[in-house]
């Protein structure tokens, strides 16, 4: 994932003899995080529901239905000894390095989100509470019978008829 989102370009593209192997990693990693902030969306398997939210919200689209999140897989119940998960861990450590940064912003854009609608709720209930109480607060037209009472214009009307 850190090679799918990192300008290449950095490095030397796959030419491994460009810079040494640490350096390269860094780089690689700091451009994929700044590249993955530069993304308006991105979203996260784990969190579907959120994902979904931040979607809308984003793009201000609305799904018919909710998202479904699955927790369970087939590779879930697959027994791997400590040793080969240390093996792999080792070899994806820039990708599980962007993964916990990915994870951290995305839980950033969400809480973000969150507040401005729960802030644009308040004002509009604020906006609505102010509205109500002024129009409790107008005076009432005492009339008999709206409708039915006859105005000017319309008795001057019917007189110059006559």
């Amino acid at each position: 994932q850190v090679r799918m989102l990192a300008d290449l370009s950095l490095v030397g593209c796959y030419n491994l003899s460009f810079i040494p192997e640490g350096k390269r990693a860094q780089l690689l990693l700091e451009s994929a995080k700044k590249n993955l902030r530069g993304m308006a969306f991105f979203g996260l398997t784990e969190f579907q529901r959120k994902t979904q939210y931040l979607f809308e919200r984003t793009f201000n689209l609305k799904f018919i239905r909710p998202f479904m999140q699955y927790n369970s897989t087939r590779a879930g119940g697959v027994e791997v000894d400590e040793d080969t998960i240390r093996r792999i861990e080792e070899l994806n450590d820039l990708d599980m390095q962007l993964y916990d940064y990915a994870k951290d912003l995305f839980q950033q854009r969400y809480q973000y989100k969150r507040q401005l609608e729960r802030r644009e709720q308040r004002l509009k209930s604020r906006e609505e509470r102010l509205l109500h109480r002024a129009k409790e607060a107008l005076p009432r037209e005492d009339t008999e019978e709206p409708g039915r009472v006859p105005t000017e214009d319309y008795m001057s009307h019917i007189i110059e008829k006559w």
